[in-house]
């Protein structure tokens, strides 16, 4: 029987990156072993278009990519064989457009804002240096972290703020949010999990043309992860920068890494691929 194809879906930021100099280094040894084995390494983040295509040519990652929490896929022109429902040519790519538009998001947080009555901050009130004091990030990437499209990175300024306060006042318009290693989001419909889903069909509609089973493995370290890690086949938690597991990411058959983003993503991969 032909050999499964392995499919990794990889949060960035805590997770693959450093969350503080946002470096990769400490996991060389898995992503050599994921190309060793003609692994696909999927690239899902918060991040924007802007903000992962430079870090794809860093790492020579020619795969789809899941951008701002699933707000959009970006498929390279032609990567499947067959046509990709509801995706549209925008340059180089075919995109599935998920998420809410972000000028809608941009209204619904001033709204949401006035309605309970606090401060909510989103990148589109921050001027680039407070982003880049927030973030960590240098000026160039900053500029790339606010060409936003589909979510909305926000601060919310209030101790006293009760998470199911916002997530009513968003759920009457229509959208919602989660929270990543750094900030509350605001989006619409999409999540990781949404655009995870959707290419992993497409990934098994492939292989089952190949004759191939398609195995699935997920890595992230927030809450804004759980969508994605419910999706596959082997999820994997790694620890945060304080050494703790996310208290919000639980259920049946999660793997608890054994490190701090990218050293446990390295970690618990080189123990998992041998296996596979």
């Amino acid at each position: 029987m032909t050999k499964a194809h392995i499919l990794i879906l990889t949060d960035l930021d805590g997770t693959l990156l450093d969350a503080t100099t946002y470096s990769y280094e400490a996991a060389t040894g898995a992503l050599s072993a994921i190309q060793t084995l003609g692994a696909t390494l999927i690239l899902v983040s918060s991040k924007t278009r802007s903000e992962m295509e430079p870090l794809r040519l860093r790492l020579d990652n020619r795969h789809p990519f899941i951008v701002e929490n699933g707000g959009a896929l970006f498929i390279p022109m032609g990567y499947f064989p067959f046509p990709l429902e509801q995706a549209a040519p925008r340059g180089d790519y075919e995109v599935v457009e998920i998420g809410t538009p972000y000028v809608r998001l941009r209204t619904a947080l001033k709204e949401i804002g006035g309605d309970l009555g606090c401060r909510l901050r989103g990148f589109g009130d921050l001027s680039l240096e407070e982003v880049s004091d927030l973030t960590g990030l240098s000026p160039a990437e900053t500029l790339l972290a606010t060409q936003r499209e589909y979510d909305e990175p926000v601060v919310v300024e209030s101790n006293g703020m009760v998470w199911n306060r916002l997530s009513a006042a968003a759920a009457t318009r229509g959208l919602r949010w989660t929270r990543g290693g750094r900030f509350y989001h605001l989006m619409g419909g999409n999540d990781k999990g949404v655009a995870s889903r959707r290419l992993i069909a497409w990934y098994e509609r492939r292989a089952q043309q190949e004759g191939r089973a398609l195995i699935t493995v997920g890595i992230g370290d927030s809450l804004n992860d759980l969508p994605m890690l419910e999706a596959v086949t082997y999820p994997i938690l790694v620890r945060k920068p304080d050494g703790s597991y996310d208290s919000d990411v639980q259920f049946p058959h999660l793997t608890r890494a054994e490190g701090v983003g990218p050293v446990g993503w390295n970690r618990s991969l080189m123990d998992l691929l041998p296996t596979l």
